[in-house]
């Protein structure tokens, strides 16, 4: 048995070696640049007061906003995979169409959001509260809620999502 572990871990380290090699002569590391002009950071608004600002089609994978304002913000068709957003609030925000696949969305006040369309598979939603949301289209496919989240947000899902062809419904376990 543990022989079998122990080739299982050499394997799957020659393979992340070959991977990486691989990267390396796909795309080489820039000559003569420093480090901090080769790698960015993900972008930060910690603690911001984003109120009405327009974020729409961007591309904010990684991103975080925490403890953010971000009451009327507009995501619409935004990238925010992997995002952080824990214990912000949302009141008129619009996140139809945006991508929050894995994205940490943890202890916000969803009231009047608009997430139709939008991708949270894998997500994190614990400890969120949702009021008066649209959901319509919604995919929270592998999405992690609380039950009675999840209870609550079958009462209002409906529709297909347009890129996954995943229904609301479905996707949340409704009966």
């Amino acid at each position: 048995m543990a022989f079998r572990q122990l080739a299982g871990c050499v394997l799957a380290w020659i393979m992340m070696g070959c991977l990486l090699m691989t990267s390396a002569w796909a795309d080489p590391a820039p000559v003569g640049k420093r480090y901090s002009e080769q790698y960015r950071p993900p972008v930060s608004y910690g603690n911001a007061e984003l109120r009405g600002q327009d974020f729409s089609g961007q591309i904010l994978r990684l991103a975080e906003f925490a403890n953010a304002n971000l009451n009327r913000v507009n995501f619409s068709n935004a990238d925010l995979t992997g995002a952080a957003m824990s214990a912000s609030t949302m009141t008129d925000t619009n996140l139809s169409g945006a991508t929050l696949t894995q994205a940490m969305l943890d202890q916000i006040f969803f009231i009047r959001v608009d997430l139709s369309n939008a991708n949270l598979s894998d997500a994190i939603l614990l400890r969120s509260e949702f009021q008066d949301v649209n959901i319509a289209g919604a995919d929270f496919s592998d999405a992690i809620l609380d039950r009675a989240q999840a209870k609550e947000l079958c009462k209002v899902a409906i529709g297909v999502n347009s890129k996954t062809g995943v229904e609301t419904r479905e996707s949340l376990g409704c009966p």
